[in-house]
Parts: structure tokens; C-alpha cells; sequence
């Protein structure tokens, strides 16, 4: 979306008209309008005092949709609990694989040439993947938690440097020629809309299953070694076929059984899915005959009904606002005229199939008071968004409550 930026990348330095901003030059960043500013703006934390929480008391008394977070790390969840949030919507598991030590046993497990091998470097995750949930599940005690399994595509994860390809080949006691080789054969020429999601774990069932044991023992342990009450929430994304989500769920729910029964225990948990394909939306009746909750990603399911690349539109999307061709950014507030109706629609077929199914949004449009009445008025079960926004969005859950009495 900064188009008005010339980068040069010899000189290690951009300009922006007469402005020349240089390497190792201070920038701050407003996270709520956008705004680059140049130099130092002290900060401080943002607190949450005595006069916030009563007024958001308030809003509670008002409010009837849950607002739940999007976050997957402890701290992360910790924040949004103290901004009120009832729960994490969604937790991306993929942000947990990219630290320093992991990102290296999934590289591993990547470019394995068997399923052997891929069990082995998934056996090398298995105890942080599990410590990660604990540590989530503690933070947000008594309230649910959706953990979508792993979504994006394989090359993110890939090595980009020679030395980081050397350093996989000596782990999986290879070559680099072979890595390499193994490296081509993955790449895609349009990887969104190539093998991620539960078209991966179709291929490679081993992922999956991995994470869903994960996520049920982390909460089995916190069960029964601390008394602690858990539903977990796990979540297929990228589903597009009622046959897709029916073949996993099999799986995944076998793996939460075993758990089960070698902890001695019966604690709930749902298996449902991320609607962000048209054509799960369109098929919904059929979707939530295995699907125990919608969750809608509107991030993708905007792109692909548009047709337009979130990343790539910011280079003329606001001349279309300008010029009322969209009344506002799609990728800011949804636009409910099209992707809403595939929404809407998505709601009325899964209720008839599901009267009780529990429905909510986990998109980047979330937190925008909009979005959010358009989601009151579907009688959604909650709205997700990123931990900063929670107090806007029960604001503006509690106001969309107020305007739709007002309208009766």
C-alpha cells in the first residue's frame, strides 16, 4: 500500500518525494492509523485502569456476541485477556513453527523423502507444539479456544540461503544437491491457492495428526494434573468439499480418543472448520454435516471472491474507494454486498443442517465496528480479532445491539 515509495536497494536507502530515509534510520510506526513517522515517539503500554474497566462493564451489560482474540503465543493471550476477551478464535499454529530451533525440524520434515521421515522430524516438534498450548490454554483458563491446524503453503518454510540448506542436508544426513532437488519439486507457481490447508494434510495425514495430539494432550495434562475445565476447539482450514473435512475429521478425532482413553478421561472438544472457500460457503448444508462450527476467514474468502490479491491490491484498491467503486476497503471492513452474502448465505445452510452450530469470524475485518453489526444481525455466536481491538469490538458489539432494538 506504499506506492508512493522509490526503494534503492544499492544505495540501502528509500525516498518518499524529498524525504531520503537510509538504513539504520528511526522510524515510528502508529499501528491504529497506518501513519510512518520519522525519528523517536516515546511509548508506553497501554493500561487498563479502574475507569476502563467500568465503562466496559457497561458494555458487557449490553453486549450479546462473545468477543474472542486472535493470538497463538501466552503473552499474546495474556493481553487479550486483560482487554476482556472470552476466548481465542484463532490461534495459526503456523507462527509457532518460525523460531530459530523449530523452523529447523520443520524444514526437515518438509523435505523428507518418506512418511518416516516426516514422523520423525514431527516427533521433534511434538513437545513445543504441545508446551505452546499448555501455555495457551493456562493464559485463557475457562474459556474456549479455536486451533486452526497448519494453514500455509510449504514454501514459506523452506530454506533461503545455501548455509540454512547445508545446515538441513547435515541434520537429515543428506546432501544439499538432494534438498535442492526435493526444494523445486514444491514450488508453485500460485502457492495461495496450492497445497496448504487440509490439502496438505490429505497428502501428508502425519501433520495433522501430530497437532491434533498436541492440542488434546496439552489440555488432558491441564485436566488432570490441575483441575482445569477445557473444550478445545480444533479447526480445518482450506476446506472446500464436504469429503475433505469428513476424511480428516476421522482422523483427527481417532487421535483425540486415544488421548482420551490413555488419560482416563472425557472432556468435550469440537472438530469444526474455517469457511474462506467460496465453495464451502455455497455448500454449507453439507459442510456443517461434519462441521461442529463455522468459523468464516474472511481474508481469503474476500480475495477469492473478488478475485483480487490482498497483497498486491494496495497499488490502486484506494483510488477504487476514491472513486466509489467500493464504498471502503474490502480487506478492512467486509463487503456486504458480495463476500456478505456468501456469508450470509453460508449461515442460513449451516443452521438447517446444524440448528446449534456455533458461528463466528477470525478475519482481519474481526475488529471493525462494521463488520461487526453486519455479524450481530446474523445472529453470530462471536467476533474475533487481534488483541488490541478487543475493547473497540465490544464497544461496537454492544452498540450494534443497542441500533438493532432501536430499528424494531
Amino acid at each position: 500500500g506504499c506506492g508512493e515509495i522509490n526503494i534503492d536497494y544499492q544505495k540501502q536507502q528509500f525516498t518518499v518525494g524529498s524525504k531520503v530515509i537510509s538504513k539504520g534510520d528511526a522510524l515510528t510506526l502508529d499501528g491504529g492509523t497506518g501513519e510512518v513517522i520519522e525519528g523517536y515517539v516515546p511509548t508506553i503500554i497501554s493500561q487498563v485502569d479502574d475507569y476502563f474497566t467500568e465503562f466496559m462493564g457497561w458494555v458487557d451489560e449490553f453486549r450479546t456476541m462473545e468477543v474472542r482474540a486472535n493470538a497463538e503465543t501466552p503473552h499474546d493471550v495474556k493481553v487479550a485477556r486483560q482487554f476482556g476477551a472470552q476466548g481465542v478464535g484463532l490461534c495459526r499454529t503456523e507462527h509457532m513453527f518460525f523460531g530459530e530451533e523449530r523452523i529447523a525440524s520443520m524444514r526437515e520434515m518438509i523435505l523428507s523423502h518418506s512418511r518416516h521421515e516426516r514422523e520423525a522430524a514431527l516427533d521433534k516438534i511434538f513437545p513445543a507444539q504441545k508446551s505452546d498450548f499448555k501455555g495457551i490454554f493456562k493464559e485463557m483458563k475457562g474459556f474456549p479456544v479455536t486451533i486452526r491446524l497448519l494453514d500455509p503453503p510449504l514454501h514459506e518454510f523452506l530454506p533461503h540461503s545455501e548455509e540454512e540448506l547445508k545446515s538441513v542436508a547435515k541434520a537429515m544426513q543428506t546432501t544439499p544437491q538432494l534438498l535442492m532437488a526435493k526444494a523445486r519439486s514444491l514450488k508453485e507457481l500460485n502457492p495461495m491457492l496450492g497445497h496448504r490447508g487440509c490439502r496438505l494434510a490429505i497428502t501428508y495425514p502425519e501433520i495433522y495428526i501430530m497437532q491434533a495430539r498436541a492440542v488434546m494432550e496439552a489440555a488432558a495434562e491441564l485436566v488432570r494434573d490441575e483441575d482445569f475445565t477445557i473444550e478445545p476447539e480444533i479447526m480445518i482450514p482450506f476446506v472446500g468439499s464436504e469429503e475433505e473435512l469428513r476424511s480428516l475429521k476421522v482422523i483427527i478425532k481417532k487421535v483425540c480418543e486415544e488421548v482420551l482413553e490413555k488419560f482416563k478421561l472425557n472432556f468435550p472438544y469440537k472438530v469444526g472448520t474455517m469457511i474462506e472457500i467460496p465453495r464451502a460457503a455455497i455448500l454449507a448444508d453439507r459442510i456443517a454435516k461434519e462441521a461442529e462450527f463455522f468459523s468464516f476467514g474472511t481474508n481469503d474468502l474476500t480475495q477469492m471472491a473478488l478475485g483480487m490479491s490482498r497483497d498486491d491490491a494496495g497499488s490502486f484498491l484506494q483510488s477504487y474507494v476514491d472513486k466509489g467503486i467500493y464504498r471502503v476497503d474490502p480487506f478492512i471492513s467486509v463487503d456486504q454486498d458480495g463476500v456478505g452474502t456468501l456469508i450470509r448465505w453460508a449461515c442460513e445452510k449451516g443452521r438447517e443442517t446444524r440448528p446449534d452450530i456455533k458461528i463466528g469470524i477470525c478475519g482481519e475485518q474481526g475488529g471493525d465496528p462494521a463488520t461487526i453489526e453486519f455479524c450481530q444481525r446474523l445472529g453470530f455466536n462471536y467476533v474475533s480479532c487481534s488483541p488490541f481491538r478487543v475493547p473497540v469490538a465490544r464497544l461496537a458489539a454492544a452498540q450494534s445491539v443497542m441500533k438493532l432494538k432501536q430499528e424494531k
